[in-house]
């Protein structure tokens, strides 16, 4: 069950309630019995709660076996010594 956010429009009251999605919204200001708006909010994302969830679990692996082998530098050549 998702959590709400209200305000009341007379006394600017803020609370939250555990509600039902099939649940009517709240009217009435718990604090001055006024008036009350729910507010609109983007939720929350995905949340990985205990052990076992790693950052590196969902990172891209690439693999090395596919990649072309590099191409030495000429500029690194090792010199050769005359005798």
């Amino acid at each position: 069950m998702p959590t709400y956010e209200y305000y009341c429009t007379d006394c600017n009251f803020e609370f939250e309630e555990f509600q039902s999605i099939a649940s009517e919204p709240i009217q009435i200001c718990p604090k001055c019995n006024g008036n009350v708006k729910r507010k609109i909010s983007g939720g929350t994302g995905l949340i990985f709660k205990g052990s076992g969830f790693y950052i590196t679990d969902y990172k891209n692996k690439k693999s090395t076996a596919n990649k072309p082998a590099e191409k030495p530098n000429p500029k690194d050549k090792p010199k050769i010594k005359a005798s």
